[in-house]
């Protein structure tokens, strides 16, 4: 019997109203040739119809891992972020707060909200393109995610 080192593929749900920040979120999980699915939606009830497989995203996968911005149209990252953490189906999955905020309040805020991590996005391409292949190293390589 064998068995394989490498980490089973996961899906991962980007919240990101920037089509900017969308793009490099993408370059940077094909330079890493990330072989996880990355599902992309651009607004706070975007992502809750994702998260509850509503509307058109009626059998959505769950996603393993959240990307989630906090500047959001319709329902922001901290009402998102609030919703998924005090709901007993969702709470189990990791939420990475990835934002331009580098604000003392909100990172407190989504902590206190119970995010896994907050990180402020890097403007320089490479260093962001860094940041996101240090997520997916801990997130999917390091630590071992929930399997519902």
């Amino acid at each position: 019997m064998t068995f394989s080192t490498e980490p089973a593929p996961v899906d991962i749900l980007l919240v990101e109203d920037d089509p900017g920040d969308e793009l490099m979120t993408r370059e940077a999980f094909e330079d890493n040739k990330i072989g996880n699915t990355l599902h992309v939606v651009r607004d706070g009830q975007e992502a809750l119809d994702f998260l509850y497989q509503r509307g058109a995203h009626e059998g959505a996968p769950r996603p393993d891992l959240i990307l989630l911005d906090l500047n959001l149209p319709k329902y922001d990252g901290r009402q998102v972020l609030e919703q998924i953490k005090s709901d007993e189906s969702l709470t189990h999955i990791p939420v990475v707060v990835l934002t331009t905020s580098s604000a003392e309040e909100d990172i407190l805020r989504s902590y206190r909200l119970h995010a896994n991590a907050y990180v402020t996005k890097p403007v320089d391409l490479e260093q962001f393109i860094a940041a996101i292949r240090k997520i997916d190293d801990f997130f999917v390589t390091v630590v071992r995610l929930p399997r519902p």
